[in-house]
């Protein structure tokens, strides 16, 4: 007689061999289990990118000084250089926003969820510690904005020849396209952490992070309009797009910065995950 893994709960007999051979553990159940969220996420990324990468060659001097002054501040400074324009309306707006939701929404669902519709007492009936089971998920989190990174970067390096991109180095893509996956996991474990500190449902916990996005968007895009540019450095933002990787390539302090934020707040989510009551 076939008995489940104990580190796999769900596991069980006439799955597909797929969701058995993913079932072994605790982050392969979650990728399979989100398998087709984390494609719909990357899939849009990659056509939202290469949309308005595509978008360049229409660009001219006229357009670009058009650019109401307000938003200048959210990287539409340069919008005749590909640079400067990818900086702006590609990876300075759109994109951000979305891994930044993919974070909120994602990190939602990995322990909130759970917890909201009792499951999560079910998991952990079996041999599956508390951190076991938010570090699994949070590494199901992470391996799904990396795979939004890549899609971003293969959808604007295929673009990039019939774009007039070439301004820009391959470099230059990588290294955007490594920190937009840090901010996406930057974001992810924010709403990873809050669920698993407080306990809150799913949709508060996803209105916060979301909210925490926006507002330091806005503040990242505005400061330098109101004089107080130095409230950049307070944001994320600052840290993923602040340096130019289109420009300057890899900067190892910035994704240092991103990276642990990360790992403050996934340790802090954990520490309190696992003295607290559950409800």
């Amino acid at each position: 007689m076939t008995t489940a893994s104990p580190a796999t709960p769900d596991a069980t007999l006439g799955a597909s061999g797929a969701a058995r051979a993913f079932g072994r553990s605790m982050f392969g159940k979650t990728l399979f289990d989100n398998r087709r969220v984390f494609t719909v996420w990357a899939v849009a990324a990659g056509l939202l990118t290469m949309m308005y990468a595509g978008f360049y060659p229409q660009i001219t001097t006229g357009t670009a000084g058009s650019v109401p002054e307000a938003i200048r501040g959210f990287g539409f400074d340069d919008m005749t250089s590909a640079a400067g324009y990818l900086q702006g309306a590609v990876f300075g707006l759109l994109v951000p926003l979305l891994a930044t939701f993919y974070g909120a929404a994602t990190g939602a669902r990995m322990i909130s969820a759970d917890e909201e519709s009792g499951y999560l007492d079910l998991l952990l009936s079996h041999p599956l510690g508390r951190t076991r089971l938010l570090l699994h998920r949070f590494a199901a989190l992470v391996a799904g904005a990396v795979l939004i990174a890549v899609v971003v970067l293969g959808a604007v390096l295929a673009v990039r020849s019939s774009a007039g991109l070439e301004a820009v180095p391959v470099e230059g893509f990588t290294a955007q396209a490594v920190n937009l996956a840090l901010l996406a996991v930057l974001f992810g474990a924010l709403a990873t952490g809050i669920g698993a500190a407080s306990g809150a449902g799913r949709a508060t916990v996803f209105g916060t992070t979301a909210g925490a996005g926006v507002l330091t968007y806005a503040v990242h895009g505005f400061a330098p309009q109101i004089g107080a540019g130095w409230l950049r450095r307070l944001t994320p933002f600052h840290y993923y797009i602040g340096g130019e990787p289109l420009k300057n390539g890899f900067r190892l302090a910035d994704a240092t910065v991103l990276a642990a934020a990360t790992v403050v707040l996934i340790a802090v989510g954990t520490w309190r995950f696992n003295r607290r009551d559950l409800g």
